[in-house]
């Protein structure tokens, strides 16, 4: 990796510039930034500009490290549930037999773009727009802090297992063979102590992060070096080093740079070409038919004993078409198996899949409450012990999110209500804590509106919300109105600005846990300690 590569492009403001300008226009209509980024790259392309090697080499490293942190989050025994696997396998083989079917009897049609195309090539078309992102995926599941709630691990599983799939295609056409010293990798498993004992030592700050890109590029260099895929040996070092308590800190250390260095990855996208009117066409009608693979997984899904409501948040994360088809794409054109404008064709229909992805995802609760009737019918009798409705008996007082504030709360709050007091978390393994810490805490989502329907209003007198996503906090208070309960509500914030946006809503009392914390902390001195003053 040359280092002048990413200074030469943190030079070029040009770049920064318009980045920075779509990304902050399509915000104001309530898109994510990323659709911004895609729409900069083409405009940019538009005018005659070329990526070039610097932007490809910082893309790289936004996708190194954004791999790299999927591991660190990933429990390897998801990837052996039914509904990832088998949900992935048969999504991706009936994708390419109906899309690659529908290409190949174009291709009589007499349009250029599907002018000649043999069956092989109808098939690699098909094989290209079988995937989901998995950077737009994470990158939204993220925003909406939803990467340890049911459907967000089984979306980023299935993405997981689409890559691994990528992996193996990309290295059987690049006729690199792994080296008999790809063996050695294997030491890599007893050696996994030390490098948590590292990680430990660091501590945190800019030691932390220095430690994280060291591993996750490094990893990926060890890969390639030995013949094995770069991007795969950062994703499964990841892996290696998940489940320790430093994992988590060092995920969120990298979450920063993971977003600046993606930036590059999605300018770069857009500067395949400027499409013509007829491949605008083609791409358009391409992101018409990605709803027939939201669909089709949400069906598989449900069929996986899956509620209609995690299925539908799942099927709408994988919503979108995937980057990897764009290389795909480079490798048949390279080979002479397609014409170069189906890069451009791919790349539009992967925007305006991201674009119409964006808008589903950020109402995807509202969404599902307004098509949950419809939904409902195609859910199973049986349902996955981690997807039943929660029954929360005779509890009096909820605390949803038991982290830090939320563990606080429940131990404050444990001698005036003893059993009467309940704590909730979406992640499963937060709840298998609490419960050995002897906390009485249950598997919930407060977005979930089966578990508002299997709540009884008559018992639950407090709701205390410590949830990191206002706009989430934001629903819940939404369900928990349009149930009718009569409960005081209490939320935490970090922000000012968003006391109002929480006391509009119908929430009673909101606490703002820096600033409280400050004051809590100066009234703590002043009542214990005499000062003396002259």
């Amino acid at each position: 990796m040359d280092l002048s590569l990413i200074a030469a492009h943190f030079s070029d403001i040009s770049w920064i510039f318009f980045a920075l300008i779509f990304g902050l226009l399509v915000t104001f209509v309530s898109l994510p930034p990323m659709v911004g980024y895609l729409v900069a790259g083409f405009v940019l392309s538009a005018i005659g500009m070329q990526s070039g090697e610097t932007l490809n080499s910082v893309a790289n490293i936004g996708v190194t490290i954004l791999l790299f942190s999927i591991g660190l989050k990933l429990n390897i025994k998801d990837l052996l549930r039914a509904e990832i696997w088998a949900v992935s396998v048969i999504h991706m083989l009936i994708t390419v037999v109906v899309f690659g079917t529908l290409v190949f009897v174009i291709s009589f049609s007499g349009l250029q773009e599907f002018a000649g195309l043999s069956v092989p090539e109808s098939v690699l078309i098909a094989f290209a727009l079988s995937f989901s992102s998995t950077v737009f995926a994470v990158k939204v599941l993220d925003d909406k802090s939803e990467m340890s709630s049911l459907h967000g691990k089984i979306a980023i599983g299935i993405l997981i297992m689409q890559d691994l799939l990528a992996v193996i295609f990309l290295t059987a056409t690049s006729g690199k063979v792994p080296s008999y010293w790809a063996l050695l990798l294997l030491l890599l498993i007893p050696l996994r102590p030390y490098l948590v004992k590292i990680l430990q030592y660091v501590g945190r700050g800019e030691l932390l992060i220095l430690s994280g890109m060291l591993l996750a590029l490094g990893g990926a260099s060890l890969f390639d070096l030995v013949g094995i895929k770069a991007d795969l040996g950062a994703l499964l070092l990841g892996v290696l080093l998940a489940g320790n308590e430093k994992s988590e800190s060092l995920a969120k250390s990298l979450l920063s740079f993971k977003e600046i260095f993606l930036v590059a990855f999605f300018l770069g996208i857009g500067f395949y070409g400027v499409p013509s009117i007829t491949a605008i066409i083609i791409a358009v009608a391409l992101s018409v038919l990605m709803l027939g693979k939201s669909y089709l997984f949400f069906r598989l899904l449900t069929k996986f004993k899956l509620r209609s409501r995690t299925g539908f948040l799942t099927s709408l994360s994988l919503s979108n078409y995937s980057e990897f088809g764009l290389i795909v794409g480079y490798i048949g054109v390279s080979s002479g198996w397609m014409s170069p404008e189906w890069l451009v064709i791919i790349a539009l229909a992967l925007s305006i899949t991201f674009t119409m992805s964006s808008v589903a995802n950020a109402r995807a609760h509202d969404l599902y409450a307004s098509l949950e009737n419809q939904l409902y019918r195609y859910e199973t009798i049986e349902r996955l012990p981690d997807d039943k409705p929660i029954d929360v008996q005779d509890a009096q007082v909820l605390v949803f999110g038991m982290g830090r504030v939320g563990t606080g709360v429940y131990d404050t709050l444990f001698s005036q209500y003893g059993e009467k007091l309940l704590g909730i978390d979406y992640d499963q393994d937060a709840v298998n804590r609490q419960i050995e810490e002897g906390r009485k805490v249950i598997l919930g989502d407060a977005t979930d509106y089966d578990f508002w329907e299997r709540l009884r209003p008559g018992s639950v007198k407090l709701i205390l919300l410590d949830m990191p996503n206002t706009n989430e906090a934001i629903d819940a208070v939404h369900m928990i109105k349009r149930n009718k309960y009569e409960v005081i509500i209490a939320a935490a914030v970090k922000h000012n600005d968003c006391i109002s946006l929480l006391k509009d809503a119908g929430v009673d009392f909101v606490f703002n846990i820096y600033a409280e914390a400050g004051s809590g902390f100066a009234n703590h001195v002043s009542e214990n300690i005499c000062l003396k003053l002259d």
